[in-house]
């Protein structure tokens, strides 16, 4: 029988063999090309606030990466979500459908339109929306009037569902947009963390009505902080950045604003270091690519512990590396934590996957279904370390 006490240093010494005994960040942005260049540009054009050419040239770029007709660059990927519930048509009162085994981001988002996140499952080889267990819990607690969704328990309708791709790895987008197209909800796509994943071919973020990324500092390009919309609609699109930059009619000196705006436009800075980032991501993506082949072999003949790979019919970007300890274990969120203790300790960040959003305080009051899967993955799922440059050069 394998010794529990053992797994976290069988951990630390098969990071510590792949990537050398240096301390190891989990996430660390990357700058290897042109953002020098085009920073100074924006200083030396004076253009760093939302007007420059870098704000039009890294939206022009992100759609075609991504194969959207529009994308509209905004400050974060939680004010992108905002804004892209708000033209989803989701009200005050109404409820959306979230995983629980998300950042809060994707719930406080929710939030800002004055609606209620509704908690719901994952599954396991995706690590997003379980839509099998979703389709039969809300055959069980809804039922249709006037068209909408409604929860029976609540009086609720139920607007729209977001998956989230989680670390990367697309969720079941296929079996989720019939259930979205079955219960008439509106599907937004929680894409912040999969730019450059693909789904049977397609980009993430490009199937549903919009979809939202992000470019924090931790993500796999960033502009310091910022996010972006998707859409294939061009009335959504212009709306979108109308009303993300404060909702302002075009004038040479008039300030006339239409309706409610909001200051979200990204600046030209930021967009700026997008640009230059974007035209690294191909490199970026194939390191972290050969970074999992090397923690595959790694980890293959470690027991009780299981690198996550990209689901079948699936294409990665492995935002973050993950590993999953066996469920059979016992005491497995004591496992989880020596672990996470131990390798901290040893100068190798790691961090747990997040707190299960309907435990927490500002939500605990919300729908929810049982969460059979979620509280396994919460108990059992670890990043490490995953930036783009930590193979040594030989790799």
């Amino acid at each position: 029988m394998v010794n529990e006490i053992s797994i976290e240093q069988d951990i630390v010494k098969t990071i510590r063999g792949i990537l050398g005994e240096s301390p190891l960040l989990l996430h660390e942005p990357y700058f290897v090309g042109n953002e020098w260049l085009y920073l100074k540009e924006c200083l030396d054009t004076r253009f760093v606030s939302s007007v420059g050419k870098f704000v039009d040239q890294f939206e022009k770029q992100l759609a075609e990466y991504t194969g959207s007709k529009y994308a509209i660059a905004v400050v974060n990927g939680t004010a992108a979500l905002h804004i892209a519930l708000k033209l989803s048509g989701v009200e005050n009162d109404d409820e959306v459908i979230i995983p629980s085994l998300t950042f809060i981001a994707t719930a406080n988002a929710v939030s800002y339109c004055g609606a209620i996140p509704h908690f719901v499952d994952s599954e396991e080889s995706h690590l997003g929306i379980d839509p099998i267990a979703l389709r039969e819990y809300l055959k069980s607690m809804t039922e249709f009037r006037d068209g909408k969704c409604i929860n029976t328990q609540t009086g609720r309708v139920i607007r729209a569902i977001v998956p989230m791709h989680t670390f990367g790895h697309p969720s079941k987008l296929d079996e989720l947009l019939a259930l979205a197209k079955d219960f008439n909800l509106e599907l937004i796509e929680d894409a912040a963390e999969s730019l450059g994943s693909y789904y049977y071919g397609k980009h993430t973020g490009t199937f549903g009505k919009f979809g939202t990324l992000s470019f924090n500092g931790n993500k796999t390009i960033t502009t310091g902080g910022g996010g972006a919309l998707l859409t294939q609609d061009e009335n959504l699109a212009k709306l979108a950045k109308h009303i993300t930059t404060t909702a302002k009619l075009p004038h040479r000196w008039e300030y006339v604003h239409d309706q409610i705006g909001y200051n979200y436009r990204m600046p030209n800075i930021n967009a700026a270091l997008g640009c230059a980032q974007l035209e690294s991501l191909p490199s970026f993506l194939k390191s972290k690519r050969d970074l999992y082949e090397s923690y595959r072999r790694g980890f293959e003949n470690l027991k009780n512990v299981e690198l996550i790979s990209e689901p079948r019919h699936c294409k990665s970007n492995y935002w973050l590396q993950t590993i999953k300890l066996s469920w059979e274990q016992k005491n497995l969120l004591d496992v989880r934590n020596r672990v996470l203790e131990l390798t901290n300790d040893s100068g190798v960040m790691t961090r747990p996957v997040w707190r299960l959003l309907h435990s927490l305080k500002p939500f605990e009051l919300c729908p929810s279904m049982p969460m059979v899967v979620a509280k396994k993955l919460e108990a059992s799922l670890i990043n490490i370390p995953s930036s783009a440059h930590l193979l040594p050069k030989d790799e």
